[in-house]
């Protein structure tokens, strides 16, 4: 049996047939009907393109409704949550080589991002609870020019400390909220807080269209010279009310990227608008459920919320409690899928893009201990929200068993 490149035939144990079967948490919630409706109106009339229409095009509507879901003046529809990141640092028109704080627990596209805007990203340390560890952020924010804080796999780090940091400094702040659509921080939606936040709609999040990504922000003039870079060229920035001003002096002046959302990708996405917080209060309970038999075991520590959180998780991270071989670590990883039940070490796992030395991008790997050491013992699975309470007993149930015959043999 293999997992993540690494073959481990000799750890993976006979499966047993008395074994209940684990759940499918892979595959995603149908999308609704009112998209497939909406995609045939399209395909019969050819409109798939967002500025074609003079106005009220699905892309135009999504950024209307989400913009009022998320209590902010402006979103914009582009390709993905990367072209977002990427839209933002550009849009914030920081000098050549600037100096970009981001965490080292993040996924590889937002180093990417940083580099793609001539920008230089400074890795900052994660703790065990998979958040910025303070004392290292305040140590390396002289001298940058920005903060992207990346809530990876929903878990936020502490707002409040950063903001005020940022805010003293006069350094703006861009939320990476991928993984956060529908968190919560001090009674403000994540994505809010910073000068920009941006979201992903890949299949693995809370909303599904495959890929996508939307920034929202309450600043007219990064959402002006955001429009205009994603592709809005000539004069279909007229068709993005309350920003004709703005536009007028960037038209011409900024390169167009051509990042754009189309119409179908919109049509997919604005049903499921109002499938989010259902969604968030299942993924929350499915999380809280599991996360209490995996710490009743004793063998895995599951981070609490921090107090101003509520979280929207659509996964399950947890760290091996104590003392772990690599090699029990590897044994537990291959017991779980023997077991049905994908585990995915973020450290162990050959050339994992959430692991900052394989960035062989960016150069030699800064030291980074503290966030090597919690990778090397940071463990994801997927809750999807539609899974049955049932079906999440056997998820816990496979990981305890999976952790108790790691450590036995």
């Amino acid at each position: 049996m293999a997992h993540d490149g690494q073959t481990v035939t000799d750890l993976t144990p006979p499966a047993s047939a008395a074994r209940p079967v684990a759940p499918d948490v892979y595959s995603a919630e149908p999308i609704p009907d009112a998209a497939r409706i909406e995609i045939e109106r399209l395909l019969t009339s050819g409109d798939l393109f967002r500025y074609t229409a003079a106005k009220d095009a699905p892309v135009s509507l999504l950024e209307q409704e989400f913009a009022d879901l998320l209590g902010v003046r402006y979103a914009l529809a582009v390709s993905s949550c990367s072209a977002a990141l990427f839209l933002s640092l550009r849009a914030l028109d920081l000098p050549r080589g600037a100096k970009v704080l981001i965490p080292a627990f993040t996924f590889a596209a937002v180093p990417s991002a940083v580099v793609h805007a001539d920008c230089v990203p400074v890795l900052v340390e994660v703790g065990e609870s998979y958040r910025i560890d303070l004392a290292d952020f305040e140590a390396k924010l002289p001298g940058a020019a920005a903060v992207l804080i990346s809530h990876m796999r929903g878990h936020t780090s502490d707002m409040d400390a950063i903001m005020r940091l940022c805010d003293a400094a006069g350094i703006p702040v861009i939320e990476d909220a991928a993984h956060s659509l529908g968190t919560v921080w001090g009674g403000r939606n994540i994505g809010t807080i910073g000068r920009v936040g941006c979201f992903s709609f890949q299949s693995y999040k809370m909303v599904n269209a495959g890929e996508g990504g939307i920034l929202v922000t309450d600043d007219p003039e990064l959402a002006a010279r955001a429009v205009i870079m994603s592709g809005a060229y000539e004069e279909n920035w007229k068709k993005h009310p309350g920003f004709q001003n703005s536009f007028c002096a960037w038209q011409n002046k900024l390169p167009l990227y051509n990042l754009r959302m189309q119409n179908l990708s919109a049509a997919v996405i604005r049903p499921q608008l109002p499938e989010i917080a259902r969604r968030v209060r299942d993924g929350r309970h499915n999380h809280d459920h599991v996360a209490a038999a995996l710490t009743e075991s004793g063998l895995f520590v599951v981070p609490p919320a921090l107090p101003p959180e509520e979280r929207a998780p659509d996964s399950i991270q947890f760290t091996l409690a104590g003392q772990w071989s690599d090699a029990e670590a590897l044994r537990f990883q291959a017991e779980a899928k023997a077991r049905g039940v994908g585990v995915q070490i973020f450290g162990l796992s050959e050339g994992n893009a959430r692991a900052f030395w394989n960035w062989e991008f960016l150069g030699a790997a800064p030291e980074l201990p503290l966030t090597r050491a919690m990778l090397m013992r940071a463990c994801d699975v997927r809750l999807p929200a539609r899974l049955t309470q049932a079906e999440l007993d056997v998820i816990a149930a496979a990981l305890c068993d999976a952790g108790r015959a790691a450590r036995r043999v």
